[in-house]
């Protein structure tokens, strides 16, 4: 007798299980940033101790940060620091928390902003070093990477001139913030900001409780408040990839022969979802290497991811009751916002920072010493001078 085909049994379908999945992450991305704006919070009360105990020098909380007030000194500190912790998302963070606190004024900021937007181009830089075994996917690789670096400095170098001469930026995020404050009517007590207080009273307690007090409480505070920040935001990063990575490749090379004001939007709403610029940026290298995506094509993206990368200082603004806080955060969404619209509306300024990133690529093919000299120079060596001259003429 023939017997018919042995039929698999039927399992029932996972029906939901990516959506639980995806429910997860963003309960836990949201958890994440709860305890970002908390870390914000606690750096800025660690702060306001350490002057009230005395420990900056009678109580003058601007001692903390002798140095930063000259302004070559403050954009060397800004670049040193984002080379140091791989992200300007901690630099920009820990800058509100501290202006926040009122340890630092929003003009003596200004310049360490500025210089968040040229260390975190090194990522990049540096993801661009792995194809140095391939000459032609190298060039195009590292003029990539140093697209964005040059178009950073380049309005670093206009800009940082304008504020010093006229306090542009910081007078007009000043405005803005005046105008923001206006309209919201009567006062509201955040439900936020008051869940923050509650759990960052909780951990000074807890601090407190094990016998930590005086000076030893706000350094301790401030330590907690650092490695928070990096590890919340790292968390995030790592989180918002996975979630976004099947997607990110899509959307970047659906703009490859599109508007370029498409290709700024991406880069806004990639860098907003994974939370850092430096990913944005580090996955148009491989891809301008591979030659699927062209120079001129990868740049509105990396402009775009500037203006997304400025959510992160926002956000941690919402922490701070001093709204010099939220002004600051608004000079790096101005500054970066003036870039992008003067690059991308006059053809001749777009076309410097390609100009010289093809220039220093065909150069760093033909001897491997160029881009150790660039990357030394321009993000580690020229910052560390600067500190050290600046600091000791101010």
């Amino acid at each position: 007798m023939t017997t018919g085909p042995t039929l698999a049994p039927v399992r029932p379908p996972t029906v939901g299980t990516a959506a639980g999945n995806v429910v997860l992450r963003l309960a836990y991305l949201l958890l994440l940033l709860f305890g970002f704006l908390v870390a914000i919070e606690t750096m800025s009360k660690a702060i306001k101790a350490l002057g009230d105990v005395g420990m900056l020098g009678g109580g003058d909380k601007e001692e903390l940060f002798a140095g930063v007030s000259n302004p070559f000194a403050g954009l060397a500190l800004g670049v040193l620091f984002t080379v140091l912790v791989q992200s300007s998302s901690t630099t920009t963070a820990t800058i509100v928390a501290v202006v926040g606190s009122g340890a630092l004024s929003v003009q003596h900021a200004v310049p360490m902003i500025l210089g968040a937007n040229v260390g975190t181009t090194i990522t990049n830089t540096l993801v661009s070093i792995g194809h140095v075994r391939h000459t032609r996917d190298f060039r195009r690789a590292f003029a990539a990477a140093t697209v964005h670096d040059f178009f950073n400095l380049m309005m670093v170098a206009v800009m940082l001139p304008v504020e010093l001469a006229t306090g542009f930026l910081s007078r007009s995020a000043g405005w803005l913030t005046g105008a923001l404050g206006e309209s919201g009517g009567a006062e509201y007590k955040s439900p936020l900001k008051t869940s923050i207080k509650a759990v960052h009273n909780w951990l000074q307690s807890t601090v407190e409780g094990v016998g930590v007090e005086g000076k030893a409480l706000g350094v301790t505070l401030l330590v907690l408040g650092i490695l928070l920040t990096f590890l919340c935001l790292h968390q995030v990063t790592r989180n918002m990839r996975r979630l976004m990575a099947g997607r990110i490749e899509g959307a970047i090379n659906r703009t490859l022969e599109s508007s370029g004001w498409i290709g700024v939007l991406v880069g806004v709403l990639i860098t907003v979802a994974v939370q850092s610029s430096s990913i944005t940026t580090s996955l148009l290298v491989p891809m301008c290497a591979a030659g699927v995506m062209r120079l001129r094509n990868a740049l509105p993206v990396m402009l775009g991811a500037n203006i997304g990368t400025t959510v992160t200082a926002m956000l941690a603004s919402l922490a701070q009751d001093n709204p010099d806080a939220l002004t600051i955060a608004l000079v790096h969404l101005i500054f970066n916002s003036i870039g992008v619209v003067v690059c991308m509306t006059v053809a001749p300024v777009r076309r410097i920072p390609i100009l010289l990133a093809r220039g220093l690529a065909r150069r760093a093919t033909r001897s491997k010493l160029w881009v150790v000299g660039y990357v030394f120079g321009v993000f580690v060596i020229t910052p560390l001078v600067g500190w050290f001259v600046w600091r000791s003429a101010g």
